[in-house]
């Protein structure tokens, strides 16, 4: 077992519709996965992680996501898995994912089961190496904007809502970057990394659905990736808490 599985629950663990997510996030072993052109993470990069979330509630399968509060850099609309930067207590991305998951939303972090992890996902300037980490919600529990002033809403998107042909375009942004985009709770855009990430893993085991990838809107209000942002933000909170204390 690689130190990337260690940890991990058996396929036996997860609902059948989940395990061929499983079986895949195991063979991905390199970055590009989410665009060719991505480098690797440098030794002097910042480790942070993310937790992408799979539950299943009425309307099915859904995917946990976070509308970041509207008094932000970032305005409001932009969704984020919850994550953040690595704290020197955590135990590796996994308790990383978990703990910024309890911190935003409260989500109880015994009822998820940590199937896989992707590798890192470099983002410069702010040299970050973002690990994303996929849970089974195994026991759901509420969750909620714990701070306000940093998460507006938490929603859980349903999977047949995000393969939705009519919820899916691409998104331009000015520096020519041409990336995934999708509408999502309330009229939403979900885009940047985060979109990424959610394209990939729906096209590697294919629960696409045919969808006019011509059809291109304008990067929506804030010129920043939605992820940078979030990790940003912890950290800047982060360093006022040990301030303050």
């Amino acid at each position: 077992m690689s130190a990337r599985d260690a940890g991990l629950v058996d396929d036996e663990a997860l609902p059948s519709w989940l395990r061929p997510l499983a079986e895949a996030g195991r063979r991905i072993d390199s970055p590009r996965f989410l665009s060719p052109s991505m480098a690797d993470a440098p030794d002097n990069a910042r480790p942070a992680a993310v937790l992408v979330l799979f539950g299943e509630g009425d309307a099915g399968p859904d995917v946990l996501l976070t509308e970041r509060a509207h008094s932000m850099r970032s305005h409001a609309g932009q969704i984020a898995f919850p994550g953040g930067a690595t704290d020197p207590e955590d135990d590796g991305p996994i308790g990383t994912a978990l703990r910024e998951a309890e911190e935003e939303v409260g989500l109880e972090p015994d009822g998820v089961d940590v199937f896989a992890t992707l590798p890192k996902l470099w983002l410069p300037p702010s040299n970050f190496a973002v690990t994303p980490v996929l849970g089974w919600w195994r026991r759901p529990s509420p969750v909620h904007a714990v701070d306000p002033v940093e998460v507006a809403s938490v929603f859980r998107s349903p999977v047949s809502e995000l393969t939705d042909p009519a919820n899916r375009f691409m998104v331009s942004h000015p520096s020519g970057w041409l990336g995934p985009g999708f509408t999502v709770d309330r009229g939403l855009t979900l885009w940047g990394f985060t979109a990424g990430i959610v394209a990939r893993l729906f096209s590697t085991v294919g629960w696409d659905r045919p969808w006019n990838r011509d059809r291109v809107v304008p990067y929506p209000q804030s010129a920043r990736d939605p992820m940078v942002e979030e990790i940003e933000t912890d950290v800047s909170r982060s360093v006022g808490r040990e301030r303050r204390g």
